[in-house]
């Protein structure tokens, strides 16, 4: 084994230091999640809601990891987006955006944070009222909520990719609902947001994917939004375009003085994890960032749109494939649902009887684990078999 081959082996979950990593960033960015949702109120303007998110995760990055020899990168690795009803991704607007929520919208959430690069990302839905979400609202979330809990049990070593593509369309379906195209539920390594082992979500001419199978010690972003729409969502305005992410691949020798200061403070300040241009000097960025984006140095995350009166779901977790089977580590409980479908495919049902975990064999000594973390484990898992339960029966 070269020296780059032992590197790369002690940077996955064969090391119990990586995999601390990978659920100190989930713990921090289930919370973010956990303080927006709570912050999900009519008239609150949605820039808020993006800058409180990234706020707390700096905050707690900052004091974690604050003691150690060598200094680690740590903070946000996807800034908050709250896109709402027909919206599909990305809206994290500027801070001079007005913006409110509504009572009765249909919000997503999306963020991601990373220690040490090891990145923990997570989208949820929610809607502004109390009690029980009905109709087609809660048809469309119950529609990606059920397609994430059988992906969770489909991405597991051994499987491929196109198995998780093909079940998780029949789950859309099965709610009257499609998967929106162009999603892609990445392999996720260190520094690496996007990793080249992906799962399309909706197969089309116009997008293929190499065929892969998913190994052990993998981590996985997976990505499922759905729509009561046609799935084809549209770009309406660039402007509304506020994420990027550094095109490290890509030289260019930039003509504008604005364009050669932002692209400077994007190289020190953000050089691998997409960010917002909230977080630059606003008037340059606009200028300069047009011209880095013509000449791809940096890549966008447009703002998609389905048609006025859709509605789209999004949920994000996390997933480490550990030796003992499925750890997901980011997630964030829906509220109740009361869809207009009922879950009678067998195809579906036997998908989600199936476990998460693998029971573990023999009777050897158990290795002592943190206090408390066994216990959360067990409950990590009871809380998402009773998810799937529910994902099943909910109707």
């Amino acid at each position: 084994m070269s020296d780059e081959e032992r590197e790369e082996r002690e940077l996955d979950l064969t090391s119990p230091e990586v995999v601390t990593k990978y659920k100190t960033a989930a713990e921090i960015v289930n919370k973010a999640l956990q303080l927006v949702v709570s912050e999900c109120k009519p008239k609150v303007k949605i820039v808020h809601l993006c800058e409180k998110g990234d706020s707390f995760i700096k905050e707690q990055t900052g004091s974690t990891y604050k003691n150690v020899k060598k200094k680690i990168e740590r903070g946000v690795a996807f800034p908050t987006c709250i896109s709402v009803n027909n919206t599909v991704c990305h809206f994290s607007p500027l801070a001079s955006d007005e913006t409110v929520l509504e009572e009765g919208d249909l919000v997503k959430i999306d963020m991601g944070c990373h220690i040490d690069g090891f990145i923990a990302v997570v989208a949820h839905t929610h809607v502004v009222q109390e009690g029980p979400v009905t109709g087609r609202a809660a048809d469309v979330i119950a529609a990606a909520n059920t397609a994430a809990e059988v992906a969770l049990r489909l991405v597991r070593p051994g499987k491929k990719n196109q198995d998780v593509t093909e079940a998780i369309q029949k789950v859309a379906a099965a709610y009257d609902c499609r998967i929106v195209e162009g999603v892609l539920s990445h392999q996720m390594k260190q520094f690496v947001i996007d990793g080249n082992k992906v799962v399309l979500n909706v197969t089309s001419p116009e997008m293929r994917v190499d065929d892969a199978e998913f190994e052990e010690n993998e981590v996985y972003a997976i990505d499922i939004v759905t729509t009561t729409g046609d799935g084809k969502p549209k770009l309406l305005d660039e402007k509304q375009t506020t994420i990027y992410k550094r095109a490290v691949d890509k030289t260019y020798n930039l003509k504008m003085k604005a364009s050669r200061f932002i692209f400077s403070e994007i190289s020190q300040k953000f050089p691998i994890m997409p960010f917002t241009a909230r977080d630059l000097e606003e008037k340059r960025a606009r200028f300069g960032l047009v011209e880095c984006v013509n000449h791809e140095l940096l890549q966008p995350y447009p703002v998609l749109h389905e048609k006025p009166g859709d509605l789209v779901a999004h949920i994000k977790f996390t997933v480490l494939l550990m030796p003992n089977g499925s750890d997901r580590v980011t997630s964030h409980p829906l509220q109740e649902l009361k869809p207009t479908k009922t879950i009678d495919d067998p195809d579906i049902k036997a998908w989600l009887s199936l476990p998460v975990k693998t029971k573990k064999k023999g009777g050897g000594k158990k290795k002592k684990g943190k206090k408390g973390e066994k216990a959360e484990d067990s409950a990590q898992t009871e809380a998402m078999d009773e998810e799937a339960n529910d994902a099943a029966t909910q109707s």
